[in-house]
């Protein structure tokens, strides 16, 4: 039974001519629904078995939001500097560089200008893949930078918020941005331009404690983790246990801190309705 059992013993395959199995072929999403990565592309990175909705980044938002997927990016060669010197297990430059090197990106979020249904739009947009999102100088100012674009051509400004706070190796540093990227909104607010906030998983920490919960209306995706300190530091602060869900979108929505949840399919058509409503102008079906 040549089926069964090897004739020839001491077979070796060169490692030139060994084959893996390509990555990123199919995803596995938490609830252990397996869906092929193009199936998941096509259905806006959302798995269609159990609607889960997969951190994507930049990329991914923008190519679901603009027209076509163009638009200009703005201030993209801002890079974070390390003003304070900082070293914990590594050296913050080399951290920087390091992330730089596996993500592609230059920090933690990425703006830029296009057409959504034909309008200009203005996004900021966090990428988690970048030391989690964390809020440092760079991310900041491009913000605000962002945001003194709108201001100029009024256009209405949409933030995207994925992180996991403010960045440490910045410190006090970090913590102004807060106050930055909250003054640019109040005189977006004044100039009467619409500011739609959009919370994903997580939105934790310094996003949550400033301009993730400062839009005109803010909305969140299904699911999404959003709030100060995670779960687990609530629990050791209070002593008690959390309700079921706590701290996600539909927890938070229940409670008043939002306005909507937003499936990602229909994103790009909900984001636009908001704007017609809130500018009084005809809606773009």
């Amino acid at each position: 039974m040549a089926w069964f059992k090897r004739k020839e013993k001491g077979i070796q395959t060169k490692t030139e001519e060994k084959k893996d199995t390509p990555k990123g072929l199919w995803y596995k999403s938490p609830t252990g629904k397996i869906v092929e990565a193009e199936e998941l592309a096509n259905n806006f990175y959302v798995s269609p078995e159990d609607d889960y909705h997969v951190r994507i980044g930049s990329n991914e938002y923008f190519s679901i939001l603009f027209d076509d997927n163009k638009y200009k990016e703005l201030d993209p060669n801002l890079t974070s500097k390390d003003p304070l010197k900082f070293e914990d297990t590594k050296k913050y430059t080399d951290r920087l560089k390091q992330a730089q090197e596996k993500t592609g990106l230059k920090d933690a979020v990425r703006t830029a200008v296009g057409k959504s249904k034909g309008e200009k739009l203005v996004i900021a947009c966090m990428d988690f893949a970048f030391i989690g999102g964390s809020m440092g100088s760079v991310v900041g100012e491009k913000i605000a930078r962002a945001i003194d674009y709108s201001l100029k051509n009024k256009i209405p400004f949409m933030m995207i918020s994925k992180s996991g706070g403010a960045r440490m190796m910045e410190a006090a540093l970090s913590l102004m941005q807060l106050a930055k990227t909250s003054a640019k909104l109040a005189q977006l607010a004044e100039a009467k331009i619409p500011y739609i906030s959009l919370c994903t998983d997580p939105t934790t920490g310094g996003t949550t404690a400033s301009y993730a919960m400062l839009g005109d209306i803010n909305i969140a995706e299904p699911g999404a983790l959003i709030g100060f300190a995670g779960p687990r530091v609530v629990k050791e602060a209070t002593g008690k246990d959390l309700p079921d869900g706590f701290q996600t979108a539909e927890f938070v929505l229940e409670h008043g801190f939002l306005d909507f949840i937003v499936h990602r399919r229909d994103l790009k058509d909900r984001v636009n309705l908001y704007i017609d409503l809130v500018t009084n102008q005809p809606y773009r079906a």
